[in-house]
């Protein structure tokens, strides 16, 4: 064979390697063909399970539910198409774009060693090899990350008024999230290569799983991110050992087991937030606070939050206030004989404790000596995407909504809050499930994810209205009652800690909420996120968080002088809250002390009333 026909093979050798068509190639038309037929019967049970509510007008269709996202474009394409002269320049600098996408193909085609004009290389959602190696996975790829930086720029470089801009910023993220091509069988390889090799059954059994999420969710898809047959409440999750001690239309007041002879002379009060359970701080024996806080001698009582229905529809931050925080403080002095306590606040139950602290500063209340604030927002100048869900004619439109049941659903703010991290919580699983037809695995803190819990009407829109859209709490005209909450006067010893990847309470909304107490506030910033930042325990060793001075100034500047050390915040704060007063006692055995009999074993009964 001559040298140049030896060349001809090896050529076409290497190009058979690097564009492997066999893994895309029908191998059983029939089976097949067959496959087709029942994902195509099993497609037609979940339009039936998606119709039927809306036939029987249990669920009503809301006209206007794009409403927001398409007035938001309309007025960044006002923008743009506005100025003939930078609407050229848009074009043409999308046109450049798909030019050197094109280019690089052709390249690529003839050296497969050339590297791609767009590098996805940390982007997991292309980490397939086909994403790269095939051309066509590649030119899509590619072509795709162009037009979705595209747009991305289009918002950064447009000057809108910044509520506005805000919301396009979020919205353009989850168009572009939506229209990736790994959420389409025909243009991901994985998926592609996958249905190939099993015939098609992957999506007979996505089609069937998408069908019975949609009955679980009467009509609405109800997304399964986990197994959640492996786990029940109090069983396998939530199970450090207690006593309900009390109870309210709110509340049950949870006192836990002693492990120690001798506990701290102040309990400690833990106020969760209600938009999702407090067994996040009680997952398992080795990722639980509550549990290694009762190890270190706390006698820690929890307010479990009853999961509202239309009974609570009037109730508002008062009530939320009288009939939790305080009907919490209250029963602690009965149950340990102490008019003082350590209180620990999570996300929105730390709003309200700081809330509650203001109002307790005003009418001399001093049963909480100290407060601890875990991902805490009290100003919401700062406070992340969740603010492109809040506006004047979002909130009533809201409210209607709200008032036909007296609450908004679980699954409503679940899905709300799944949108903040769309890439994470909504479209891997929707190709995991759907696509390649695999259910998921067994993961507590996933089931603790899907485990939503209901908004009662007034109390959430107070929230929404004071806080995030008003910023009323850090301005000091807030009212609980008649009583102005003035944060200034909150001069007790305060340990607040923010997360570094904190989403929902971003490090410097937490920062600068900081400066509105008037006492001593020591800032504490872990790694991590809103979740893992705080349930982060000693023994495995992860993350990071920094200390530092005085909260002053500006975040960054801040960051750049905190010392960091390695692994949890957990000691620190430990630390922190004995420094305030070590002072011991024996440990609290009997649960709810002389004056009160316990009601039941922890958990309790609030927690594992499902929505």
């Amino acid at each position: 064979m001559s040298e140049k026909g030896q060349k001809s093979e090896n050529t076409t050798d290497d190009t058979k390697q690097h564009f492997a068509l066999e893994p895309y190639v029908v191998k059983n038309p029939d089976e097949f063909s067959k496959n087709l037929a029942k994902m195509i019967e099993a497609a037609g049970q979940a339009a039936s399970e998606w119709l039927k509510p809306r036939e029987e007008g249990s669920i009503e269709e809301a006209s206007d539910s794009t409403s927001e996202l398409t007035n938001t474009f309309s007025k960044l394409t006002e923008y743009w198409l506005s100025d003939p002269q930078r609407a050229i320049e848009a074009q043409t600098k999308l046109f450049s774009g798909f030019m050197d996408v094109w280019s690089n193909s052709i390249q690529r085609l003839n050296d497969s060693t050339v590297p791609e004009a767009v590098d996805a290389s940390h982007d997991k959602r292309f980490k397939d090899e086909d994403w790269s190696n095939q051309p066509f996975f590649s030119f899509l790829k590619q072509t795709y990350l162009v037009t979705s930086q595209w747009a991305e720029d289009l918002v950064a470089d447009s000057e809108l008024d910044p509520h506005t801009k805000h919301k396009a910023e979020f919205y353009v993220k989850q168009v572009t999230g939506a229209l990736s091509p790994s959420n389409f069988m025909i243009s991901n390889p994985e998926v592609f290569k996958e249905t190939i090799a099993t015939n098609g059954a992957n999506l007979v059994e996505g089609m069937k799983m998408l069908a019975d999420d949609i009955r679980d969710g009467k009509g609405d898809l109800k997304l399964r991110q986990v197994d959640g047959s492996k786990f029940v409440v109090g069983e396998n999750l939530a199970t450090t050992p207690g006593k309900v001690i009390a109870r309210s239309d709110l509340i049950e007041l949870i006192q836990y087991t002693p492990t120690t002879d001798k506990a701290l002379k102040r309990p400690l009060l833990i106020c969760p937030p209600w938009i999702n359970k407090f067994y996040i701080l009680d997952l398992n024996p080795e990722k639980s606070f509550i549990k290694w806080a009762v190890d270190q001698g706390h006698t820690v009582f929890v307010m479990a939050w009853v999961n509202p229905d239309e009974r609570h529809k009037n109730m508002d931050w008062t009530d939320y206030i009288h009939e939790g925080l305080f009907f919490a403080l209250d029963n602690i002095e009965k149950a340990t004989g102490e008019k003082q306590v350590n209180a620990i606040g999570y996300c929105v139950g730390g709003t309200l404790l700081a809330t509650a602290l203001g109002y307790m500063a005003q009418i001399g209340d001093t049963r909480i000596a100290t407060s601890t604030f875990f991902t805490t927002q009290v100003d919401f100048t700062h406070a992340g995407d969740l603010k492109v869900f809040v506006d004047e004619e979002q909130l009533d439109k809201l409210e209607e909504q709200m008032h036909k049941k007296g609450y908004l659903e679980g699954s409503k703010m679940a899905t709300a809050f799944n949108m903040l991290r769309a890439g994470d919580m909504i479209w891997p699983y929707m190709v995991n499930n759907y696509m390649r037809g695999k259910a998921p695995t067994p993961f507590d803190l996933l089931y603790w994810n899907s485990d939503a819990t209901r908004m009662a009407c007034t109390n959430h829109l107070f929230y929404l209205r004071n806080c995030y859209h008003e910023n009323r709490l850090s301005q000091g005209t807030m009212r609980i009652g008649d009583t102005l909450v003035d944060l200034s006067k909150v001069t007790i010893p305060i340990y607040n800690l923010a997360a570094k990847e904190d989403h929902i309470a971003p490090a410097l909304s937490v920062f600068e909420g900081s400066k509105f107490f008037g006492g001593d506030v020591t800032y504490v910033m872990g790694g991590s996120g809103h979740i893992a930042g705080v349930v982060n325990p000693p023994a495995k060793h992860k993350y990071q968080f920094w200390t530092g001075g005085k909260v002053e100034g500006d975040f960054a500047k801040w960051v750049d002088k905190a010392e960091e050390t390695a692994g949890s915040w957990w000691d620190h704060w430990n630390t922190w809250i004995r420094t305030q007063d070590d002072t011991e006692v024996p440990a609290r055995k009997k649960h709810g002390g002389s004056k009160l009999k316990p009601l039941c074993d922890a958990p309790g009964t609030y927690v594992k009333v499902r929505s």
